[in-house]
């Protein structure tokens, strides 16, 4: 439980060496975004990259692109930056005692003392209506979705307190922006969102068992639950079911967009997509080391390229 010692000038413990916030950004802000997570942007990519996956899924469905597709893809940029920064504030401040007693959290800005809990409230509040602002831009079935988001935000981070699988309620809230975004685009939802909504929430477990293996002794300790203390030296079993889940979730909603109105090139070339994305979680796999909590935060952080993989043969087949 004692852990490192604190680290300099403020730095939090497993930021991102020589990110932005710690090097560029003006003394007083450093804090703030440092409870935004901004100097560890893999959650910002973990939430922005189901936001294209199903607007450009809903474009491959509905055989149409516009201009405003555009400003919906600037809006779930801007809106995961400034809602994951919401939600990791809010995270903080309900978690700030458990934070104070495990080491790679301890130097968080509310248990290290950079930010009053106060504070807090009002960075979080800020980020929230300006993402609030942006959402206003979008039809009214997009609004009311990213309105039902708040729900599962504001239940995330005490569901550790009372469920071995927090992850389920993370991959909730994470893979969202799929279900909105492709409201924005389409006005209304469909059967082919709600299947990849699913392959989202699979992925979300692959990839937060694994970065929750680095607590597992703190988190017993204090007793905090995770899908990581849950599975144990199951938990290799567990991710290959959760890859195969993601795989056949995310090829069954691709199947269902474009059985219609694509073509069999773009049809193949966006199948292709979680055939890739499987092939590099199994690599995540064969690098999975529940001893080493280094390798576990690389491992974690190579989600974003894991991510990126579909989205580029969705891309792909919409221009075929």
């Amino acid at each position: 439980m004692q852990g490192k010692a604190p680290t300099p000038d403020g730095q939090v413990q497993d930021a991102v060496k020589g990110n932005w916030v710690d090097t560029l950004a003006p003394e007083w802000t450093r804090p703030y975004l440092r409870l935004s997570r901004a100097d560890r942007p893999i959650g910002t990519w973990l939430l922005f990259l189901p936001c294209l996956w199903g607007l450009v899924l809903a474009m491959l469905n509905s055989q149409s692109s516009n201009w405003s597709d555009l400003w919906i893809a600037f809006v779930c940029a801007a809106g995961s930056w400034l809602m994951r920064g919401a939600g990791c504030t809010w995270n903080d401040i309900t978690d700030r005692d458990f934070d104070a007693q495990v080491a790679r959290t301890r130097s968080r800005p509310i248990p290290s003392g950079q930010v009053s809990v106060k504070g807090a409230l009002v960075w979080m509040a800020l980020q929230a209506l300006v993402s609030f602002g942006l959402l206003l831009t979008l039809n009214a079935a997009a609004i009311a979705m990213g309105v039902l988001a708040l729900l599962p935000v504001a239940v995330y981070p005490f569901a550790k307190r009372f469920t071995w699988w927090p992850q389920v309620f993370l991959g909730v809230a994470f893979n969202w922006g799929i279900l909105l975004a492709w409201v924005a685009h389409s006005g209304s939802l469909g059967w082919p969102a709600v299947v990849l909504y699913l392959a989202g929430m699979t992925w979300t477990l692959f990839y937060d068992t694994i970065y929750a293996h680095q607590d597992t002794e703190d988190d017993a300790l204090i007793g905090v639950k995770s899908t990581a203390r849950l599975f144990g030296s199951s938990s290799p079993m567990w991710l290959r079911r959760f890859l195969v889940a993601t795989v056949l979730l995310m090829a069954v909603a691709i199947i269902s967009a474009l059985q219609t109105e694509a073509s069999v090139m773009a049809l193949a070339l966006a199948l292709v997509g979680p055939w890739a994305m499987g092939w590099h979680m199994v690599w995540q796999l064969k690098r999975f080391d529940d001893e080493d909590p280094a390798k576990l935060l690389a491992v974690f952080r190579s989600n974003r390229d894991t991510g990126l993989i579909p989205l580029i043969f969705f891309c792909l087949a919409l221009l075929a």
